[in-house]
C-alpha cells in the first residue's frame, strides 16, 4: 500500500503523507485530535527524513495503542519536530482494517513538482 502527500511546503507534504499513513488503518474522521504526542527525526536528506518521520509515527502507534488524525511539522537543521493529534485506538468504533509494519524505501522520493507542488511518498509494509 502507498502513501503520498502534497503540499506547498514540505512540512505540509510531510503532515499530508502521514494523515494518509493513519487513513490506511481507519477513516481519519473516526480519529479525534484529543491528545498529543512530540515526534523528532535527525537531520538527513528528505527521502530518508520522511522514511524516519513515518516509522517514528508507526512506532508510537504500535507502543501507545493510538492513532493520529492531524499532524504539524516543521523541518530545519536540527532535523525533523512534529506534534500529532490523536486517540486511544478503540476497535469497535475506529474498526482498524490493518497493521502498519512500517515504511519502506520502496518508492520512497520527496520532491518538488515543476509547479512547485510538494509530493513525499513511500510504500508501506502491511
Amino acid at each position: 500500500m502507498g502513501v503520498r502527500g502534497y503540499g506547498q511546503t514540505l512540512e505540509e507534504a510531510f503532515a499530508a503523507t502521514a494523515e494518509a499513513l493513519t487513513a490506511v488503518v481507519v477513516e481519519l474522521s473516526a480519529v479525534a485530535p484529543v491528545e498529543s504526542v512530540e515526534l523528532h527525526c535527525a537531520p538527513a536528506d528528505p527521502d530518508l527524513l520522511l522514511y524516519d518521520f513515518l516509522n517514528a509515527i508507526i512506532y508510537e502507534m504500535v507502543t501507545s495503542n493510538r492513532l493520529f488524525s492531524r499532524f504539524r511539522v516543521r523541518i530545519d537543521e536540527q532535523g525533523l519536530h512534529a506534534r500529532a493529534w490523536g486517540e486511544a485506538v478503540d476497535v469497535l468504533r475506529q474498526q482498524p482494517a490493518v497493521e502498519i509494519k512500517g515504511a519502506t524505501f520502496t518508492g520512497l522520493s520527496v520532491h518538488r513538482t515543476p509547479g512547485g507542488v510538494w509530493v513525499a511518498q513511500c510504500v508501506l509494509d502491511i
